[in-house]
């Protein structure tokens, strides 16, 4: 099922700049325009910046709460947010740093973009930071009101719109960050298409899955481009990666938020059996990212926030260089379908070889290419 689109307008005033401030957001239905959530809170003596900031932070969360998996266009008339959250700005003073980082970490990446607009059209948000402030101002909070109806909102002229990432504006963008995806090699479980996640028996490598981390490692090494080497800490990923780094005489740095997903009482067993000893439970998760599988298994929902949170971490410690990021199925089919802005069940319409490779360039502004997809060229 797609995940909905929304639209967040957020702001945040302070009356002295630092003194007496509060912030406003509202989510709006992204097709019909209309209202359906508002959020504000006085937050004390603080700064405008600082208020705006605590008004994305909220904006995104009311959005989380009524679908993790939307996609969500920021529109606020802070300049200064808007620019520094795109990537396009950095963000030097301290007291801001820790915002913006809490403000990635509500959705992944992939799923929010932000626009410049005008204040006269941020009225919605604008209000409620004042409401706040007047709450402040009388010695209480402020209280919600039930959601509204409202005029659709159209979207911002051309010229506010900002630009899109890819083959189009890749060279006014810089040095993009180049993810090589591989999948681990074999195990004994692969060819038997047995559910083999975090959760159950961590197997090796096969004797056949070394030899696809060696063919991987001789197409890396002619590649040339890698510079550094991340992977999911499971053994096979492990094996995969080791074999690589050591022919590209790089260390390996490992990351848990790679790690497959848990798929519970399935370890082990195939989709036919699954589906004779589960068969509503495996056909509530097929049909929905937040369902998960029998046992207490982990949901695509919540793979899908920590895949997001992993990437953005790789992405600061390695801007604008390439990174061979070792992993599983699930975690690489998340990345890419992130990056295409795909709806969650195009994870079922990708195909993904053991020791295959993938690569996605990511850009600036916040935007993805995905260049490769189940390379399997060097196993040949």
């Amino acid at each position: 099922m797609a995940g909905r689109r929304f639209v967040v307008e957020a702001d945040g005033g302070s009356r002295g700049n630092p003194g007496p401030a509060g912030y406003g957001a509202v989510v709006r239905d992204g097709d019909t325009g209309l209202i359906i959530a508002e959020a504000a809170e006085f937050i004390g003596h603080a700064t405008n910046n600082v208020a705006e900031y605590k008004g994305l932070i909220a904006g995104l969360k009311a959005a989380r709460e009524i679908d993790p998996d939307a996609s969500v266009d920021v529109r606020m008339d802070s300049k200064l947010v808007v620019e520094q959250m795109s990537g396009r700005w950095k963000i030097k003073h301290p007291d801001m740093q820790p915002l913006a980082a809490e403000a990635r970490a509500v959705l992944p990446r992939g799923q929010v973009k932000y626009t410049w607009i005008p204040r006269e059209r941020n009225k919605d948000a604008d209000r409620l930071a004042n409401e706040a402030m007047d709450a402040g101002k009388a010695g209480r909070q402020w209280e919600p009101r039930a959601p509204k109806a409202d005029a659709p909102v159209t979207e911002p002229p051309l010229e506010t719109v900002a630009p899109k990432a890819g083959w189009a504006a890749a060279a006014d963008l810089g040095t993009p960050t180049t993810f090589v995806l591989l999948r681990h090699g074999e195990t004994h479980l692969t060819p038997e298409k047995r559910f083999s996640g975090s959760g159950g028996s961590d197997p090796e490598l096969s004797e056949k899955g070394r030899w696809q981390a060696d063919r991987a490692a001789e197409a890396l090494a002619a590649r040339g481009s890698v510079q550094a080497v991340v992977s999911s800490p499971m053994l096979r990923t492990r094996q995969t990666a080791e074999t690589v780094a050591a022919r590209l005489g790089l260390e390996v740095r490992y990351e848990d938020g790679l790690r497959e997903v848990d798929f519970g009482a399935w370890e082990g067993l195939t989709f036919a059996e699954v589906q004779e000893r589960h068969p509503e439970d495996l056909n509530a998760w097929l049909g929905s990212a937040k369902a998960k599988p029998t046992g207490g298994g982990e949901s695509f929902t919540a793979l899908t926030h920590r895949i997001g949170v992993a990437r953005d971490k790789i992405l600061a410690r390695h801007h604008g260089r390439t990174v061979l990021v070792v992993s599983h199925v699930s975690p690489i089919k998340t990345l890419v379908r992130l990056a295409l802005g795909a709806p969650p069940d195009s994870l079922y319409r990708m195909e993904l070889s053991a020791a295959s490779l993938c690569a996605v360039q990511y850009y600036a502004d916040g935007n993805a290419s995905v260049r490769l997809l189940n390379d399997t060229g060097h196993l040949r």
